[in-house]
């Protein structure tokens, strides 16, 4: 995954411009349907009800994250505690994937994380990106091992938020990448740098895998995190949308590539929006870093949530430290709004927020 980079810059731009509150930023119910927490969280608590936000926290085999079973841990805990606020969603580990009894363990420990109340999977990069066989053959997504896995939860009507492959800057040169915040991250994870690297599947190979996977399962309920991996052309994004008509995807972390796009074509990324107003969530990328303190990171979502806001709901001129070029805000109407910062992740995951528990 590509972390959220925020700076201090465009928290300023966020407040300095009140045309970007054309439509009321805290009056809306939203979902940032992609962040990464761990912990307790008071702090950020209080202001996501400021905001008018409820997450959905996506746990991820990730080594710059906790263990896996100690996210679900807290992950299930915040859900407990404030179910009207915090929904998550599980994982696995896919390594060995090829060895008897990988199915059955996974499902288990899938099994336990919906009685907690887990509203989502996520499939992640490690799948075409880290995990290889004995052989060495690289595993990607549309492997028939896989089949059985998707099959039990497309039958259950189990939303699958899947990440295969990186954005399509991962496989150029670091000099050629379109936004700094890759740049950025490519050179701290080197391993996920795949420029000129022929033992990993290409950024096409990546997509085409992931396409045969949704070939042969028609009815899972799939989002596409990091829109899709499309990210830089939302032509492709809308060719993906058009042919799955049960995918939705989410602008976790690839604003920035929507903001460039915005930069040269703002009709045509608005577009976008207004015709796939249906299949489009909100979300950050948002990560709690180890050691990051509780108020540190509140005040970092509330600067990324109201940058983010700007774009989409405001019209003014705007500059990225992204890139160089201006761009304007989209100034989407109410209607799609409403859709993108929570109708969708509603509709898809209606169970994922309810009412805290009581407390004896």
């Amino acid at each position: 995954m590509t972390f959220r980079i925020f700076s201090a810059f465009a928290l300023a731009a966020a407040l300095a411009h009140p045309a970007a509150a054309e439509v009321d930023f805290a009056s809306m119910p939203k979902v940032d349907a992609h962040v990464h927490l761990y912990g307790e969280m008071p702090v950020f608590l209080r202001r996501m009800e400021a905001d008018g936000f409820r997450v959905l926290t996506i746990n991820v085999n990730y080594r710059d994250f906790p263990p896996l079973a100690e996210q679900e841990r807290d992950a299930a805990a915040l859900h407990r505690a404030h179910g009207d606020r915090f929904a998550f969603a599980a994982s696995f580990d896919a390594s060995n994937s090829a060895a008897p009894g990988w199915l059955v363990g996974v499902q288990h420990g899938l099994d336990a994380a919906f009685a907690e109340g887990a509203a989502a999977v996520k499939i992640w990069k490690d799948v075409g990106m880290q995990q290889r066989d004995p052989d060495g053959r690289a595993v990607m997504i549309d492997d028939p091992r896989f089949d059985p896995l998707l099959d039990w939860l497309e039958k259950r009507g189990i939303p699958v938020l899947g990440h295969q492959g990186e954005p399509r800057n991962a496989w150029l040169p670091l000099e050629e990448m379109t936004i700094r915040g890759d740049r950025e991250y490519f050179t701290e994870h080197p391993q996920y740098h795949m420029a000129g690297r022929k033992e990993w599947p290409s950024y096409e190979e990546q997509i085409a895998a992931r396409d045969r996977m949704l070939d042969k399962h028609p009815g899972l309920t799939f989002v596409g995190v990091h829109l899709a991996s499309l990210e830089w052309n939302v032509d492709r994004i809308a060719d993906f949308l058009r042919r799955y008509p049960k995918a939705s995807v989410d602008l976790a972390a690839r604003m920035p590539h929507l903001e460039l796009q915005a930069s040269r074509d703002r009709e045509k990324v608005r577009r976008f929006f207004v015709e796939f107003q249906d299949r489009i969530l909100y979300g950050s990328d948002l990560g709690r870093s180890r050691g990051q303190s509780d108020e540190e990171f509140a005040d970092e979502a509330h600067a990324a949530w109201l940058a983010d806001w700007q774009f989409l709901a405001g019209s003014v001129v705007l500059d990225s430290t992204e890139f160089d070029a201006p761009f304007r805000g989209l100034a989407l109407p109410r209607d799609v709004l409403a859709k993108v910062y929570a109708g969708n992740a509603e509709r898809l995951f209606p169970k994922a927020w309810s009412a805290p528990a009581a407390i004896p």
